[in-house]
């Protein structure tokens, strides 16, 4: 029988495809290095979003609490300055009513119109005058 003789391939290629295949294989790695890297930072990263959010959730809140209650203190101190001038006003208005009755007292006394306590008067004193004929009759 005859001998074969088999020649062995050698995996040796040009150049060019060899750089090729490690720049191929760099870029892979970057790519695993650049994913494992997101995994372990990544998680610290959006720890410390939520703590950034806290905190400016937390300041905002304090903000708005201290705009609230200084706008709570000027609505009270408004509510106080509007109590005062209602009452200034009501003694202002009593006593331009005070005013207007005494003057229609006096314009009517003057033309010779009895006044309510005038009338009042009269009718005690015809009360009492009715009680004591009353007492008069029955004794007769």
């Amino acid at each position: 029988m005859a001998k074969v003789t088999l020649k062995k391939k050698t995996d040796v290629q040009p150049a060019p495809v060899n750089e090729v295949k490690s720049y191929a294989r760099k870029i892979w790695l970057a790519g695993l290095g650049a994913y494992a890297k997101v995994g372990q930072e990544g998680s610290e990263y959006v720890q410390e979003l939520i703590k950034a959010g806290q905190s400016v959730e937390k300041k905002g809140k304090k903000v708005v609490t201290e705009q609230l209650e200084a706008a709570n203190t000027q609505i009270d101190n408004v509510k106080g300055d509007v109590v005062s001038l209602k009452d200034r006003v009501e003694v202002q208005l009593d006593k331009v009513e005070k005013a207007f009755d005494t003057r229609v007292a006096s314009a009517l006394n003057r033309v010779g119109i009895a006044s309510k306590h005038d009338v009042e008067t009269l009718s005690a004193k015809l009360d009492e005058l009715t009680a004591l004929l009353e007492r008069v009759a029955r004794k007769h």
